[in-house]
């Protein structure tokens, strides 16, 4: 049985660890070949074509951030979803209504997150 169970996650290993040796072989072909001579020119910051004037740093507004973090929010809600849709006959009941009270628990909070003005990006609050 344990055996079993391990079988089928052999591709995942396989898969990530080739993934870990591709990005750390770009990595470290990237410091071995990459030439490197930094100058001041190289530092600044480029916008199209001009010169930049003033600070190459500028202050996001929040919203950006909380819609950002709505959206990693659902992108995890489709992670679940997906294989429970595709196993949703043999989980049973139990398993339909944990996923119902899952996503009534999301609509909440969008709901909140659109009552609180945070989707509307036309006026400032």
């Amino acid at each position: 049985m344990i055996t079993e169970l391990f079988a089928d996650y052999i591709a995942v290993l396989i898969a990530t660890i080739l993934g870990f040796l591709l990005v750390a072989g770009a990595l470290i072909g990237n410091r071995i070949l990459a030439p490197r001579q930094p100058t001041r020119t190289k530092g600044v910051t480029y916008e199209c074509g001009m010169l930049p004037i003033g600070r190459s740093r500028t202050q996001v507004h929040f919203r950006y951030y909380l819609f950002a973090i709505l959206f990693l929010i659902f992108d995890i809600e489709a992670v679940f979803l997906f294989p429970w849709a595709v196993a949703f006959v043999k989980i049973g009941a139990q398993a339909f209504w944990e996923m119902v009270v899952f996503i009534l628990i999301l609509g909440f909070g969008l709901l909140y997150a659109w009552k609180k003005g945070v989707l509307s990006w036309g006026k400032e609050t």
